[in-house]
């Protein structure tokens, strides 16, 4: 098959000329074929989104895994109730704020106007207007949606010009129209709006604090930040599969510019290859290095990263080597798409202490939370099991207990908890005493474990954090609540114990406001299994250590 080229990168030049290749490329739409198309934000596989036959020929032409759901384009959002049904108010406010722009929604299908290949069997559909002067008159002219890709073979870094295009596609379609490379550079940020709040589905090309200045929070899927699992069926393009990926493989070094250039230094060989800021590209003289701009140009990056990957291809390094920006703005997509060329390879070059303390009440789901630290490489410090083994080892605190609660200790230096828990927990100004005595000596000995720990994240657990003064060692205090019926039901079900019993140790204990007014953060537990809480809360806090860290790399810590 020859593939046709249409320049129309010279808008200035003859419009007859321009509106005849316009009309072509719509007439190869219309007729069931495949086109390549420009966007601001990466070059498009066009086909008819309603012809069934065009749009599997997308499928095969890239070799895309046919459970990966594609974007149906048009020029407006007046084309909306065409294709989706029940749509939310919000949609429209998003339309008329960022259309023609880099967002996809996703909204409920009109399933019997939407082959089913375009939405991959899901009840919803992704709906995009790209802002592209061409690719918006070619829809119009054809007066059909596109379904539109991302124009490379599937796995591929994403084509930001038409000669991309052509490497990946030539003899494979019918059209390629070039019309200049993409001003944005990375794809489309994906929302769901089918749930509230809202959730980004892929970090894109309209940053995520521009979306939240306008529509206030927004949840972020685990899919940004991580692989999805087997089995588990995703609602938007690139959630799932292994993207971007040159085929050498790649290692991601996060971090703050000037030590993830040094992590690379020390791990990069003759013959590597290295994806750096331009500040840095000095550093690797025995390596072929392609740049993203300064490291405070999150839009370079965007517009380059696709270029860097691609380009060594046609070389021979053996392993390649990424710096990565950092979250904040473009960032998110950027970092987001080198991760997923990576396949979530990633290595923290700035591995800087982040310690957050966790606190709350009985039932809350503070164990759960503690599971998602570990699960994250943390290291939890149990103030509870800390205390005990206190109690055993350190004579400075045994003789301060010994000097206050006198005949506590037998003869041969055993503690007698029974008589201790009754001495104080029946005068409340013993307790107060007690506490005080324990409190003297577990925030040292906390402190003390922290420095010899050295770098990496800490929790320290501890129902008491606040009182016993160890909330000062923290750089976030995080209190851990949950509506009282869940409480109430966990507990029973952990403890063997009746709903009456349940509910006398919930009042026991300082109610979900103390903390929730004295921590600098709040994870509330809605969940309905410990496994649903525990991956939630390692999506907030993976949020949290991501800022803390940023903060510290810019002196605001």
């Amino acid at each position: 098959m020859q593939t046709l080229y249409f320049d129309l990168r010279d808008t200035k030049g003859q419009q007859k000329s321009i509106e005849d290749k316009i009309s072509a490329a719509a007439k190869i739409l219309r007729d069931g074929g495949l086109v390549g198309i420009p966007t601001e934000t990466v070059y498009g596989l066009a086909a008819n989104g309603l012809d069934e036959k065009a749009v599997a020929r997308i499928f095969e032409a890239k070799g895309r895994p046919q459970d990966n759901p594609l974007i149906l384009t048009i020029p407006g959002q007046q084309w909306l109730p065409r294709y989706c049904k029940d749509i939310p108010p919000l949609a429209y406010v998003l339309a008329r704020k960022f259309w023609p722009g880099p967002l996809t929604m996703i909204l409920k299908c009109r399933t019997d106007v939407v082959p089913p290949a375009i939405t991959a069997g899901l009840d919803t559909v992704a709906m995009r207007c790209p802002d592209h002067p061409v690719t918006l008159a070619i829809i119009r002219e054809a007066g059909i949606p596109v379904a539109a890709p991302s124009a490379n073979t599937s796995g591929r870094p994403s084509c930001t010009t038409a000669q991309d295009v052509l490497e990946d596609m030539d003899g494979k379609i019918e059209g390629v129209v070039d019309g200049g490379p993409c001003a944005v550079g990375v794809e489309s940020t994906i929302l769901d709006l089918t749930c509230d709040p809202p959730r980004l589905l892929r970090p894109g090309g309209l940053p995520l604090e521009d979306l939240e200045r306008l529509i206030g929070h927004i949840d972020v899927d685990k899919a940004v930040t991580r692989a999805l699992n087997e089995g588990e069926k995703p609602k938007a393009p690139g959630m799932k599969y292994r993207h971007y990926a040159p085929k050498a493989p790649v290692t991601v070094i996060t971090g703050a510019p000037e030590k993830s250039a040094q992590e690379i230094v020390r791990r990069v060989k003759p013959g590597d290859g290295v994806i750096c800021f331009d500040e840095f590209a000095h550093l690797f003289k025995e390596q072929e290095v392609h740049t993203l701009g300064p490291s405070g140009d999150k839009l370079a990056h965007s517009q380059r990263v696709f270029d860097a990957l691609r380009t060594f291809d046609n070389s021979g390094v053996q392993e390649i080597y990424a710096q990565c920006p950092d979250n904040r703005g473009l960032g998110l997509a950027v970092g987001n798409r080198l991760k997923k060329a990576a396949g979530f390879h990633v290595i923290e070059a700035d591995s800087a202490k982040v310690v957050l303390g966790l606190t709350g009440g009985t039932g809350a789901g503070k164990t759960s939370a503690l599971r998602a630290i570990e699960s994250m490489g943390g290291t939890v410090v149990d103030c509870d099991a800390l205390y005990h083994d206190m109690l055993e080892h350190n004579e400075d605190m045994r003789n301060a207990i010994h000097t206050t609660f006198p005949g506590v200790f037998s003869m041969d230096g055993r503690l007698d908890r029974q008589r201790l828990g009754k001495e104080v927990f029946e005068d409340k100004d013993r307790l107060e005493q007690l506490n005080a005595i324990v409190y003297r000596f577990l925030r040292p000995e906390v402190s003390r474990i922290l420095e010899e720990g050295g770098t990496g994240l800490y929790a320290i657990d501890a129902i008491n954090l606040l009182e016993s003064g160890a909330d000062a060692l923290c750089d976030r205090t995080v209190a851990i609540t949950s509506p009282l019926e869940l409480r109430v039901r966990r507990i029973m079900a952990r403890d063997g114990i009746s709903e009456q019993y349940a509910r006398l140790r919930i009042s026991a204990q300082k109610p979900d406001e103390y903390y929730r007014g004295k921590c600098d953060c709040e994870l509330n537990n809605g969940a309905e299994t410990a496994e649903a809480f525990q991956q939630e809360a390692r999506e907030f806090f993976e949020r949290l250590v991501e800022t803390v860290k940023e903060e510290k790399a810019h002196g605001q810590a």
